[in-house]
């Protein structure tokens, strides 16, 4: 309500209270009518309906553009995200339907925040190591065998990232071009970080270019991702 329209009311409802000796201050309320009085949605309920309606309206055309399988049909029907895929982690159809839903990615389909992590995500992609084995890459569920590793003689933990060591947090991951291992140190020991603050993530990954971060044998995707693996309540996207 505007001030101008609250300045009405206020004087209309003194002017009732003349009229009626038993209405007032102490007495009885005064009520009154106000007129074409809407409750105003906040801007940003405004904004998020109106982001909600743009998002709609660019998946639904680029799905009339594209043809898609009967298995991410499932997921889109079911209202299934990718994170949640249907089929067995690690099997064929798992990193087909990874595979097929970034070609929409790329086309511009908008998928949750979630699903966009996986999908800028180098998962559904395989190496050949030097020794013959195949690796699945940004696996999130690998297998045992490709999950365990060897580091200096000491069995690990791949992609697992631990507070601790020179720095304040490590990581062990497996270079996909030379198929060895790598220990990863990450994270100002003596920094405080400010995961629960929007802004102060927001300024971080601008500063890092956190959204350019794909190579895991680096310290900057793993500090980028931080707060995913050891903050506690962090809302939104990963930055």
């Amino acid at each position: 309500m505007s001030q101008s329209a609250k300045d009405s009311a206020c004087r209309r409802k003194r002017e009732k209270e003349k009229k009626d000796p038993q209405s007032g201050k102490g007495q009885k309320p005064t009520r009154i009518k106000i007129k074409n009085y809407k409750k105003k949605k906040s801007k940003k309920n405004e904004s998020m309906y109106i982001k909600n309606i743009i998002r709609e309206s660019i998946n639904k055309s680029i799905l009339n553009e594209i043809q898609i399988s009967e298995e991410l049909q499932y997921h889109f029907d079911n209202n299934l995200s990718i994170t949640d895929n249907a089929f067995r982690h690690g099997s064929e159809k798992y990193f087909d339907i990874i595979n097929e839903a970034r070609v929409l990615y790329k086309k511009g389909y908008r998928f949750n925040n979630f699903d966009q992590e996986i999908l800028e995500s180098e998962a559904g992609t395989f190496v050949t190591l030097k020794n013959g084995n195949t690796v699945a890459l940004d696996f999130p569920f690998e297998y045992e065998t490709l999950n365990e590793a060897e580091y200096k003689g000491k069995k690990v933990s791949l992609n697992k990232p631990k507070s601790g060591g020179p720095k304040k947090w490590y990581v062990y991951v497996r270079n996909p071009k030379t198929g060895k291992i790598k220990k990863v140190s990450y994270g100002s020991p003596t920094m405080t970080a400010k995961w629960n603050d929007p802004e102060a993530r927001k300024s971080f990954a601008a500063r890092h270019q956190c959204a350019k971060k794909k190579d895991k044998t680096k310290a900057g995707y793993w500090a980028c991702r931080a707060h995913k693996d050891f903050g506690k309540n962090v809302s939104g996207r990963f930055w």
